[in-house]
């Protein structure tokens, strides 16, 4: 067939190495005329050329309009240069969500995948590479007609992304849900929901990529039950990447716009890294480093379905214009999973050298479990965190003593106001720093945790904050040392509540301390 070229050798850098055919698109009668549907265009070159054994599909420069493509085991797609894959606006141009069965443990985006622009499912050595776009436009942004994602991967192996961009993804740019040895490299993507959802996957590389997502998570890790069951997600590493809340489409035109004031959640813009929040399936083996986070939510560990969050390292993190807790992690007992499952943990995880400017006062940096159930052994080191501070004690007391629907702040009427360092626990709610609303503390606030170690942790303020800088309530074996924040009169640095094996050492502005059970305490 002349279309199909054999090739002598044929290569990719990454996991997979493909010898095999060349089927160009507009060869089975694709045209890049921004109208002509495609589709069946170019699923005939994919099945062509996975019936040859494998090889690559190219899309030439140009705009070619599909419905939803079907991948294949060993088949690369190679956007060329100049080429953009543009989601139809047709419905009926895609694949039907395919029926799960479990599918009441998580959203509808999560629970189905054919429903997507690009999809495969049981499939190996797979890859999407080349300097070319995908639009989606078209595709929506929650459940209804048509796709709701860019690119859905289920039960996959040795699969390579690499070098393409996505503008306006719809609910995922990229889900990846069961895949094992998954490289995403030098991908950008400018979206208008989630980025990467990276769901109970073994193996995974990030590296290299730039995600602005200024309504929803940029690189989210998730364990949820798609699969019928849990499963783990371990031996990760995301390195030298950007995530970002600019305004969509200001990341691909290199404008950086900084207009977003909030997300649908009327949080600020989100844009972050996390793990969670669907968090059935453990998380573990994770490597984070050299990230920027620009106009952007901070770091979120969050497990409150069940899982075990473990053996976590965080290093080289900067983010400016922080959009609420520049760290949050949390233990929580929401336990969107089966019956019986029992609440998870959080334990071993180290977070150093992390720097952010310009972050919101309301929420300070949180640590936090639910009653008897801690989260354990964190270390935080060379931390500098820069609050626009202006907020007080004040503040904190005329909030309604309980949030009904945290995300809004909207209380129930009569509830009288919360005591200056009353925080309500909320432990089955949805995990945002904003559930507890203004905390008591302006730096770290830290419950229900045992064995936290803050060394060399410096918190200061754009504006003079009337709060303390640290607030501890009910913790164990509690260390501070070479901790700083600025002194204001009549204000403690450090209050202690329920609290046992605390010490601080070597702190600006408070003497050496070490106390074995501390009722409360204010210093």
């Amino acid at each position: 067939m002349k279309s199909i070229v054999a090739l002598i050798a044929f290569s990719l850098a990454g996991p997979i190495a493909l010898f095999g055919a060349v089927a160009d698109i507009s060869t089975f009668g694709a045209k890049p005329d921004g109208k002509t549907q495609n589709r069946d265009a170019i699923n005939k070159a994919i099945e062509t050329v996975a019936a040859a054994g494998g090889g690559t599909v190219e899309v030439p420069p140009g705009t070619w309009v599909t419905g939803s493509i079907q991948l294949r085991s060993n088949i690369t797609l190679h956007l060329q240069p100049g080429a953009v894959l543009e989601a139809s606006s047709d419905a009926s141009a895609y694949d039907a969500a395919e029926p799960n069965a479990s599918d009441k443990f998580q959203d509808f985006g999560h629970s189905h995948f054919h429903n997507s622009l690009i999809w495969g499912e049981n499939l190996e050595n797979i890859a999407i590479t080349g300097g070319g776009r995908i639009s989606g436009t078209a595709l929506v942004r929650e459940r209804g007609a048509g796709a709701d994602k860019t690119i859905a991967l289920k039960l996959c192996r040795n699969v390579t992304l690499r070098d393409f961009s996505i503008l306006k993804g719809g609910h995922f740019a990229i889900l990846a849900t069961g895949v094992d040895n998954l490289t995403i490299d030098h991908i950008m993507i400018d979206t208008n929901r989630d980025g990467m959802d990276i769901d109970s996957c073994r193996n995974v590389r990030i590296s290299n990529c730039s995600i602005n997502s200024p309504n929803d998570d940029a690189i989210t890790f998730k364990g949820t039950h798609a699969l019928g069951a849990a499963r783990v997600s371990e031996n990760v590493t995301i390195t030298n990447c950007l995530v970002s809340g600019f305004e969509i489409g200001s990341l691909l035109d290199a404008t950086y716009k900084r207009t977003v004031q909030r997300a649908p959640d009327r949080d600020g813009p989100t844009g972050r890294i996390k793990i969670g929040t669907e968090s059935e399936g453990d998380f573990r083996n994770f490597v984070i480093s050299n990230v920027v986070f620009d106009t952007a939510r901070g770091l979120a560990l969050e497990s409150v379905d069940g899982s075990h969050i473990e053996d976590i390292a965080i290093s080289n993190i900067t983010m400016r214009h922080v959009s609420n807790a520049p760290i949050f992690i949390r233990l929580g007992a929401r336990m969107r999973a089966p019956e019986g499952t029992p609440i998870g943990a959080i334990r071993r995880v180290i977070i150093d050298n992390v720097t952010a400017y310009d972050a919101d006062p309301r929420y300070a940096s949180i640590i936090s479990g639910i009653p008897s159930h801690d989260v354990e052994d964190v270390k935080l080191s060379h931390i500098r965190l820069q609050y626009r501070g202006g907020l007080s004690l004040e503040d904190t007391a005329k909030q309604p003593a309980d949030l009904v629907n945290s995300f809004f702040f909207r209380a129930t009427g009569g509830v009288p106001p919360r005591q200056p360092y009353e925080t309500p626990e909320r432990e089955k709610e949805y995990p945002e720093p904003s559930m507890f609303g203004i905390l008591p503390a302006s730096g770290f606030f830290i419950r229900h945790a045992s064995g936290i170690e803050l060394n060399d942790v410096d918190v200061s303020f754009t504006k003079e904050d009337k709060r303390p800088a640290f607030v501890l309530d009910s913790v164990t074996h509690i260390g501070l040392e070479n901790c700083k924040a600025p002194k204001v009169t009549g204000i403690p640095l450090l209050v202690m509540m329920n609290a046992k094996a605390v010490s601080a050492f070597h702190c600006a502005g408070l003497a050496n301390f070490q106390g074995d059970a501390i009722a409360r305490k204010e210093m």
